[in-house]
């Protein structure tokens, strides 16, 4: 154990500075791994806490560790070079529809190949699965509910599940009723039936950029057309963007992630997300939120509800228990303002009602305080997941790349040199045992064919690390190989030359 050296000149919160280097330098630390505690620390060195926390708040302030509210403080990936909002100029788009339908396909296909680390989809649960929590309430459910459980439910979903979510934004300010709430198959359901409600074919929705593949795809499947609004890699969309598309397009509706944005990972303040449903609700423009990744905030506090500032009613808010407990239990819900009974209709029509089984056995995970203490743990370990994949990715992949630095949610989106292709190398890392989400599936215009989407949402392992250093090697070769050809087609021209001399 390294002591300090209280004869030295060095002041002694720098000799802790240098402790916690010489721990990360050694491996005792790696980003992502939480510091002693102050008292710890002030024990260990027989030194006082003020000074532990001079120490911490220098660190905190050069980038080098983080403090997380009532937590304590944590290691973060020094080589990392974040992703920065974009430049000045943005290309403005024009409604389309899908380009890269054959890209999705791939990826959604990738997620079940045998022997493959999935970095491809967005699966937060796996680094802290609850099946065996779940798997027990289920069985408790069905002896008590063995006959009803291969029934029909009704249409809006069960009433014990209505109330817990209702109960739960209720908490958050949102003034709804269990009668508000109508239960999805999953929050795709819920996001389809809200799209129905307030617009029909040839409609123009407006979209974050980049934006869920899955919304895309969706979009068009409606027959409606996909508008893109720049999305910043911190704030989510941009409000003087979305406005200008306002007066340029007839949007029928918007569809964004405003409390985090994947593949983003921004978040919107409250007073930021306040400011869209005004602008939107001054148009008369609804505004479908898809709400899923709200739980898995890294800040202190959860961010609000879009619906909390909508006074028109033209907020629907989407969400699922998909990301946060159980993605095959396709259990989802739709809170859907003033569109009621249209939301109502259309999901009797389109699926008649949703499983019950999965609805009580969640309703009880919920009600008896298990899901919020999963929630918690969750947190923790996606945040811990995040920094280890930042510092992995800056230590494998060219010194160029950058990386967002999420404020929640599973997923890095990573913009390699403009030069790079990614959706060129997919196959190739598919045949190495990897998979990843080519960024131009993102984007119906086909835009940010030079990113890539990878998810922290695992268990972490050695096999998930080599993942990593994979990709790292793709992006390598193919950079090298990009660069050389400019080289290979001159020696070419000059040979062709030569020989006709």
């Amino acid at each position: 154990m390294r002591l300090l050296d209280k004869t030295s000149a060095a002041f002694l919160y720098q000799q802790v500075i240098d402790f916690v280097e010489y721990q990360q330098k050694t491996g005792t630390l790696s980003p992502g791994d939480k510091l002693p505690s102050l008292r710890k620390l002030s024990r260990q060195f027989e030194i006082s806490v003020p000074t532990v926390k001079q120490a911490y708040i220098e660190l905190e302030r050069q980038g080098r560790v983080c403090a997380r509210p009532q937590s304590g403080y944590y290691l973060t990936a020094l080589q990392a070079r974040t992703l920065k909002p974009r430049p000045a100029k943005w290309s403005h788009c024009t409604p389309t529809t899908v380009q890269c339908r054959s890209m999705i396909e791939q990826v959604h296909e990738a997620v079940h190949l045998p022997d493959t680390v999935a970095l491809g989809i967005s699966n937060p649960i796996q680094a802290n699965p609850p099946d065996k929590a779940l798997a027990r309430l289920m069985r408790s459910v069905i002896s008590k509910f063995a006959e009803k459980a291969v029934s029909y439910g009704p249409p809006t979903g069960d009433a014990k599940l209505r109330m817990q979510l209702a109960f739960r934004y209720q908490d958050q300010g949102v003034a709804i009723n269990p009668d508000d709430v109508l239960i999805t198959n999953g929050a795709q359901e819920a996001l389809s039936i809200a799209l129905q409600c307030v617009a029909k074919r040839g409609d123009v929705i407006a979209i974050e950029s980049p934006c869920f593949f899955g919304m895309i795809e969706l979009i068009e499947t409606l027959g409606m057309k996909a508008l893109e609004v720049y999305t910043c890699t911190e704030d989510g969309v941009c409000l003087d963007e979305l406005a200008c598309a306002i007066e340029q397009h007839p949007i029928k509706a918007c569809l964004f992630s405003t409390a985090i944005n994947n593949p983003l990972g921004s978040m919107k303040t409250d007073a930021q997300r306040q400011a869209i449903v005004t602008l939107l609700e001054k148009n008369n423009i609804p505004l479908i939120e898809d709400d899923v990744y709200s739980e898995l905030y890294f800040s202190e506090h959860k961010p609000k509800p879009a619906q909390l500032y909508s006074e028109k009613g033209l907020v629907m808010t989407c969400s699922s228990f998909s990301k946060t407990a159980a993605p095959g239990y396709r259990t989802g819900w739709l809170l859907p303002g003033k569109y009621e009974e249209q939301a109502k209709r259309i999901k009797r029509a389109q699926s008649c009602s949703t499983p019950m089984l999965q609805q009580w056995t969640l309703n009880e995970y919920v009600q008896s305080g298990d899901y919020d203490r999963h929630l918690c743990v969750l947190r923790k370990k996606l945040i811990y997941n995040c920094e280890r994949m930042r510092a992995l990715i800056a230590e494998h992949f060219p010194s160029e790349v950058c990386i967002s630095k999420p404020q929640g949610g599973s997923v890095l989106w990573v913009r390699c040199q403009s030069h790079v292709k990614t959706s060129e190398f997919f196959q190739l890392a598919l045949e190495q045992g990897v998979s990843f989400a080519p960024g131009v599936i993102f984007s119906p215009s086909g835009k940010y064919d030079n990113y890539m989407r990878i998810s922290y949402g695992v268990q972490w392992n050695e096999q998930v690390e080599n993942a990593i250093k994979t990709l790292g090697k793709l992006v390598y070769e193919y950079s090298s190989k990009q660069k050389s050809q400019p080289q290979l087609v001159k020696m070419q021209i000059e040979q062709q030359s030569e020989h006709q001399g």
